[in-house]
């Protein structure tokens, strides 16, 4: 139950003793004070002080210390979201490209390209400091439709990556707009800086832009990124939430709602529509991998790797670190 309340400065919430739910509860903890720390120094500074107890988003910068000191803990927890990149695949000509007359992203040997030019183990290692599980599937393994086929990536190679670009009539590469948010996902900005320089080496030259989220995300929806950056979880933990948004072709209802890219494929839309509907499980867990291994063979997106979120407390807190990255008190204990 609210007890106090000051916007920007604290909400205190106390235990509610009506809780029907009590009896099925571990937690000890009898009120929570949620304190709002906007600056990422000050916010460790806080916690290695020990004026607050959890910090639920430190950044990468902060957790060498973090994990170093004798009275805190780091608990890293695998997100069941997926960061990956999205591409036109609708547009004749691309707006800001020197290729004029034709799109280059409707051709699945330059998404391939693309795909393998990518060094993912550098980003994990370098950008991400370990903070992510290299993905080549569109979904995390926690999600229903998921296979360990279906997660293996393309591999990283230049040489495959040019060939293909020249075999698609692109030997030079070309220019193509490359959006990014810069305040919604761990590093993206940085990920998307590091993938400009790594497609460059095969003579693809992506002019990036970053955005903040409150207007990147209607600029996606109304189709105005040639490739652009999205993370998707998966709350149902099904992977037709996925398929759905970002692989059926643009409908109603749902159909391809975050599909910014407008991609669009006929026995893909057929997969989507028959898993909505269909009751025989087996037969339904087989069409949502089959799903997300033509998304992997069409290159519709390119997947680069599953959020690790750490989570950094005092040592005497217990707490279960949900793949939903939803914190739930119910479960927390300080001892």
């Amino acid at each position: 139950m609210v007890k106090e309340w000051q916007p920007d400065q604290k909400l205190i919430l106390v235990k509610n003793p009506q809780w029907w739910g009590w009896t099925n509860s571990t937690t000890n903890v009898t009120e929570i004070i949620y304190t709002p720390i906007k600056n990422e120094a000050t916010r460790a500074a806080a916690l290695l002080s020990g004026e607050i107890d959890f910090v639920l988003d430190p950044s990468p910068q902060d957790l060498g210390r973090m994990r170093n000191n004798a009275n805190l803990k780091v608990v890293d927890g695998i997100e069941n979201r997926t960061i990956f990149l999205g591409m036109d695949q609708h547009r004749d000509e691309l707006p800001g490209s020197n290729v004029k007359g034709k799109n280059p992203l409707k051709d699945v040997k330059v998404r391939k390209a693309l795909y393998q030019a990518i060094d993912i183990d550098t980003i994990h290692r370098v950008t991400m400091r370990g903070l992510s599980q290299n993905t080549g599937a569109l979904v995390a393994s926690q999600v229903n439709g998921w296979t360990k086929a279906v997660d293996t990536r393309f591999p990283y190679s230049l040489d495959a990556a040019k060939k293909l670009l020249t075999e698609a009539g692109y030997p030079n590469g070309f220019e193509v707009d490359f959006a990014c948010p810069n305040n919604r996902y761990i590093n993206d900005e940085e990920i998307c800086q590091a993938i400009t320089a790594m497609w460059a080496k095969v003579g693809v030259r992506a002019k990036l832009r970053t955005l903040p989220l409150v207007t990147y995300f209607p600029m996606i929806q109304r189709y105005e990124a040639s490739i652009y950056m999205l993370g998707w979880g998966v709350p149902t933990f099904d992977a037709l939430y996925s398929l759905q948004s970002l692989t059926r072709s643009v409908g109603s209802g749902g159909d391809g709602n975050f599909n910014a890219g407008r991609y669009s494929n006929t026995r893909m839309d057929y997969i989507v529509d028959r898993v909505k509907t269909e009751t025989d499980l087996p037969v339904r867990n087989r069409l949502l991998t089959e799903g997300l291994q033509l998304s992997n063979d069409t290159v519709s997106h390119i997947p680069l790797h599953n959020q690790v979120i750490p989570w950094a407390m005092k040592k005497n807190i217990e707490v279960i670190h949900r793949p939903d990255n939803r914190l739930d008190w119910t479960l927390i204990k300080v001892n």
